[in-house]
């Protein structure tokens, strides 16, 4: 284990955090409201804390498999760690644990709150809310290889270990470029949005708060009442789409960047996705038209809604959990399945449930006949027997850890759907769950403990789980 290189790593992104804390410094300085105190008692510590551990350079720069996995999961746990401090210090959330579990669901992107009042916080830190989903959308460490020098080769097990999806891969030779081209298109994605929210007559702070929650599929609001609380349909329709852009992996633009149309039009996942985001979209329009005496709203409401939960953004415009049952269920369905691999989206992946599903085909059809020789193919390519085992034993984990949770959840008392719910959608990091943490409830109630098997559920779900395992195995602590 290379302690020296893990050290130097964690060091580069406590600075990196305490610049990022500049821009809610930067609202803070513009509205003069209550936040720069608070931001600037984290930034100044976290910013020295950071230089004293980068201050030595390690001479083995090398980073393998194991050291990219502890370092993702570290990088996380405390950028989240010291993130909630401001809103301690503040007062806005006083209790850290309360304030731990926001700044989490904030860098997974996942959006569960335990505020009722987003609207009382001053502008900085509800602009620090929104940001932390921006952040941890793409990926901390993915920003860091884009921005920071060039640093070790084996850079490429950092990507790996943080990016969701099946696999990953570069886009080019070096993981530095393909990390500058993955968010030079996601700023592009999330500035324009900002201007087409413009467009619609809201204000620009809520535009560009909007759009970093959007681009991380995170669905924290600055207002109360989420999205529906603009009562404006362009505004919907906007975020809408920008929810379906980011649900796609993002190796598809890279494609169009460089004239390989043909490649984005051949892509199964993709065209899976969408099928996936149309019928749904059409049976809980169907299902949910007499409560609404309306067809064309509740195409409304249900588009925008199935596009939540697809991306696993958790915007809410309607509160779904007063819809009939197989709505519910379908949408239940959809936190399973979420966005594309590769993108910023949560969930299982498109991808993944595919693999799992022709996997089990390909079983079937050895057991009728066992000569057989049968390969599982993903977009054209044969998925080799070790990938295969790594899905099905991603999947076995991802229910065990879901169950486990579920059981711990209930010890609340909750119902048995609130329990589920709390679990699916941390795990999925999807936001709103059913009944009283629906789109316009929120999780105050559940007990610390509860609190806390949550937020391991976030991270897990975001990091694809083995990060956060591997890194807590003893047996990745042992000499090699």
């Amino acid at each position: 284990m290379n302690y020296h290189m893990i050290r130097y790593v964690l060091g580069q992104i406590l600075k990196l955090e305490a610049a990022l804390m500049g821009l809610p410094l930067l609202v803070s300085l513009y509205y003069l409201d209550d936040g720069m105190i608070p931001l600037l008692s984290v930034m100044l510590p976290v910013g020295i804390l950071g230089y004293i551990l980068t201050g030595f350079k390690p001479k083995n720069q090398t980073i393998y498999a194991r050291e990219g996995f502890v370092i993702v999961a570290f990088a996380w746990m405390i950028m989240s760690a010291f993130g909630a401090l401001p809103f301690v210090f503040s007062g806005t959330i006083p209790d850290y644990i309360d304030a731990l579990f926001e700044t989490v669901s904030g860098f997974t992107t996942t959006g569960s709150t335990l505020v009722p009042d987003v609207e009382s916080f001053p502008m900085s830190l509800k602009m620090w809310r929104s940001f932390t989903h921006w952040i941890g959308g793409m990926g901390v460490l993915v920003f860091a290889l884009a921005i920071l020098p060039a640093g070790s080769a084996q850079s490429m097990y950092i990507m790996r270990a943080e990016v969701p999806g099946p696999s990953v891969g570069k886009l080019v030779a070096k993981t530095q470029i393909t990390a500058r081209i993955l968010y030079g298109i996601y700023v592009f994605f999330t500035a324009l949005e900002a201007v087409m929210l413009r467009c619609t007559g809201m204000r620009w702070f809520d535009c560009v708060a909007n759009a970093f929650a959007t681009a991380g599929t995170g669905g924290f609001s600055v207002l109360n009442d989420g999205i529906g609380g603009y009562h404006n349909v362009w505004v919907e329709v906007v975020i809408t789409g920008f929810m379906l852009i980011f649900s796609i992996n993002f190796n598809l633009f890279y494609l169009l960047l460089i004239k390989r149309f043909s490649d984005v039009v051949r892509n199964v996942e993709i065209k899976v996705f969408f099928a996936i985001y149309i019928v749904s979209t059409l049976l809980i329009t169907c299902n949910i038209a007499p409560m609404y005496h309306s067809f064309s709203k509740a195409l409304r409401y249900a588009g925008f809604t199935v596009a939540s939960l697809s991306s696993s953004t958790g915007f809410g415009n309607s509160d779904f959990t007063r819809w009939p049952g197989l709505s519910q269920t379908i949408l239940i369905l959809l936190m399973f399945c979420g966005a594309c691999a590769g993108s910023t989206g949560g969930g299982l992946k498109v991808a993944r449930v595919m693999i799992l599903l022709k996997s089990g085909v390909r079983e079937m059809r050895r057991q009728l006949n066992p000569r057989v020789v049968a390969t599982v193919k993903l977009e054209g390519q044969s998925v080799d027997s070790e990938q295969l085992c790594t899905q099905g034993s991603f999947f076995i984990i991802y229910m065990v850890i879901l169950l486990v949770s579920t059981l711990l959840i209930s010890l609340d008392k909750f119902s048995f759907d609130v329990s589920f719910s709390a679990a699916l959608t941390a795990l999925n990091n999807m936001g709103p769950g059913l009944s009283e943490i629906g789109p316009y409830g929120n999780f105050a109630d559940f007990t610390p403990f509860s609190k806390i098997v949550i937020l391991f559920d976030m991270l897990a779900g975001r990091l694809e789980i083995f990060p956060v395992l591997i890194a807590f195995m003893p047996r990745t602590w042992k000499k090699a």
